[in-house]
């Protein structure tokens, strides 16, 4: 897929980063674009295809050969041929979102032309903090630690999905099961982590605009201040939010299926593991929560004293039937009647501290619950899963 042509400037790509740079130095992502199918096939059969190759030469695929075959270990399908390349597709949608929004503070006149000099500093402030190496080496130490010092026993949370690679005496793993802890795993791990990056980048960029002198217009229809166009910005999350179900959803479908785990005994954890991925993609539009809420109660006051001064004119005009020295007030087209005047005030009061709405809501609910939607799907009836989702949602 091709990047299109942004002034960097002012429209920094989240994803053309260091590690983005070293894979087109080894020709995994083409000179233009960001080569995301190629990637995303590439890392999928890296995954997954040796543990498929050996668990077949060893007769572990199917049941008979082993307890748990690979086949009944429905997490190592889904973290590999659907989570990887889903974390690896997302940076397309991410570029895209990017390079689209942040250019827009500058189109929509929220940073205004005499402060495009300061915007133009923190989008490079922003972009040389991309495109450091210290967050790579942090993320790659901490994996590895994870990977080396995480119990690999059969019988532990972690070693569980290597069952089917254990021999049948319960000794040691073979070839596959060590592909899946120490090269398998950690890859899915480190494309998590990059994008736990991202979004801290995005809170960090945020953070530094709302620093901004910034032209909020606590009338604007959007409900935001003009800030309104920023609740997409978690849209380029949608595949991680994607991701890290699927990968938590399989998990679970193991154990309901082969463990006799109840669903219902889930539902707290799959209730607040929802939650957490909303909050945690949503996040960084609170970096913006300050300044607009800043400009909501200095409004309240300012157009509290327009609609005060608007109202005693009209009733000494229109109730005392007095003569007015200076009746421009209510004669100023661009306010209007009462009516507009009051409309102006519950305009200010319904302003939003924070630029969020349904659409940012459905924009990460949706992916997070289609793989707990399948999950449930194992027991209880789809279509009364859809209605109870559909409606929480609307």
């Amino acid at each position: 897929m091709s990047a299109e042509a942004v002034d960097p400037s002012v429209a920094p790509s989240l994803v053309d980063d260091m590690a983005l740079r070293l894979q087109r130095h080894v020709g995994l992502v083409p000179a233009r674009g960001l080569g995301v199918v190629r990637r995303a096939v590439f890392f999928a059969l890296l995954t997954w295809l040796p543990l498929v190759a050996w668990a077949l030469y060893t007769g572990r695929v199917l049941p008979g050969g082993v307890d748990e075959p690979l086949v009944m270990h429905f997490g190592v399908h889904v973290r590999f041929l659907l989570a990887v390349p889903a974390l690896i597709l997302g940076e397309a949608m991410a570029h895209r979102v990017s390079t689209t929004l942040i250019p827009y503070f500058l189109t929509s006149g929220v940073v205004p032309p005499a402060q495009r000099g300061a915007f133009v500093r923190v989008v490079g402030s922003v972009a040389r903090l991309r495109d450091r190496t210290l967050p790579w080496l942090l993320i790659a130490v901490v994996v590895l630690a994870w990977t080396i010092l995480q119990p690999v026993a059969v019988g532990s949370e972690a070693g569980h999905e290597a069952k089917w690679a254990s021999s049948a005496e319960g000794g040691g793993l073979g070839f596959g099961g060590w592909w899946f802890l120490y090269v398998s795993r950690p890859i899915f791990s480190v494309l998590l982590a990059a994008w736990l990056w991202r979004l801290a980048l995005v809170f960090v960029l945020l953070k530094r605009i709302a620093g901004l002198d910034l032209s909020i217009v606590p009338t604007h229809p959007d409900g935001a201040g003009g800030l309104g166009f920023v609740k997409d910005m978690p849209k380029a999350f949608s595949l991680l939010a994607f991701a890290t179900s699927a990968v938590v959803a399989s998990r679970l479908a193991h154990d309901v299926m082969y463990h006799d785990v109840s669903l219902l005994s889930l539902k707290v954890v799959l209730g607040g593991f929802v939650a957490m991925v909303i909050a945690v993609c949503v996040a960084p539009l609170l970096a913006l929560a300050r300044p607009l809420a800043a400009a909501k109660r200095r409004a309240l006051l300012e157009y509290g004293a327009l609609v005060g001064t608007h109202g005693r004119l009209v009733r000494q005009r229109w109730i005392l039937g007095e003569k007015l020295a200076d009746d421009g007030l209510i004669q100023a087209a661009e306010i209007g009647p009462v009516a507009d005047t009051l409309a102006l005030y519950e305009a200010v009061r319904r302003m939003q501290a924070v630029p969020f709405g349904k659409s940012t809501l459905i924009g990460i609910a949706v992916p997070t619950l289609v793989p707990i939607l399948v999950l449930l799907s194992t027991q209880v009836p789809i279509k009364e899963v859809l209605k109870k989702i559909v409606g929480a949602l609307l």
